[in-house]
């Protein structure tokens, strides 16, 4: 395919529907005030209230659209896809945040409840690939697509005491992977990001009373050594959305400071 238009057009998310999960708050919310404050139409879509992010991003003067999702059910998903195409026609992007992290109970590997893996894999996996399902048939339509999965630097680097939640997070990026060879013929390019531990309050969550531990171990491995804040992973998601990066599928970056390089 023919490159189009300048660097700068290439960049911009002008006019590009995406769909952001898990956009009530933390990282979900700000991807979402991100991308409309870069001209992208926006559908919040949470399990939780998303009222106050879509109120934020109107607030700034961006479009956005509410829609209460559970990625857990697949009517669900493909409701939130059709309630995007009903307001905006069509599905340019998707960010694939929606996960069980803060609310996770940690622990030995062989202690942790079946019952706990069989939720983190349903959500964090299952819910990755019924949120794929949901938006390719629009992408198909329109020609071209971008989906970003959030993965973790937990699945590459190793974290003990939460098995659940890493291997999820390497099925992420396996998915990635498979699901960019099999649409590339479609021209939907899938791509991964893989952030450290980000101060949210999903982070504040998962470490309780060690977090100012976690903070100082983690910044400490890090080649830019201090902790991620949400506006860190902004830029990479925008660009991956967007034409600049229109030659890029199947990757995994890594948004760490520079603590594991790939």
């Amino acid at each position: 395919m023919a490159m189009r238009g300048s660097a700068m057009e290439q960049g911009s998310l002008a006019g590009k529907v995406v769909v952001v999960t898990g956009a009530a708050r933390g990282l979900g919310r700000e991807y979402a005030r991100h991308l409309a404050r870069q001209g992208a139409l926006v559908t919040a879509a949470d399990i939780r209230d998303v009222d106050e992010t879509v109120a934020e991003i109107t607030a700034d003067g961006g479009r956005a659209l509410a829609v209460t999702v559970d990625v857990g059910d697949e009517a669900s998903t493909a409701a939130m896809a059709a309630a995007t195409v009903d307001a905006f026609g069509r599905i340019d992007g998707l960010v694939n945040n929606a996960a069980l992290y803060g609310g996770l109970s940690g622990g030995r590997f062989d202690q942790l409840p079946e019952s706990d893996w069989q939720k983190v894999m349903d959500i964090n996996v299952a819910g990755v690939w019924r949120c794929c399902k949901a938006v390719v048939g629009p992408m198909r339509e329109s020609g071209r697509g971008s989906i970003v999965n959030i993965a973790s630097l937990a699945a590459v680097y190793g974290l003990p005491f939460a098995l659940h939640y890493a291997t999820s997070k390497a099925a992420v990026i396996g998915m990635t992977r498979a699901l960019a060879r099999e649409l590339g013929r479609d021209w939907i390019r899938v791509n991964a990001v893989a952030p450290s531990a980000v101060m949210t309050e999903g982070t504040a969550e998962f470490f309780g009373d060690k977090l100012d531990k976690a903070k100082d171990v983690i910044a400490a491995g890090q080649s830019l050594q201090r902790n991620l804040e949400t506006g860190d992973l902004s830029g990479t998601i925008a660009y991956l959305l967007s034409d600049a990066s229109e030659f890029v599928t199947g990757q995994t970056l890594m948004v760490d400071g520079g603590t594991v390089f790939l």
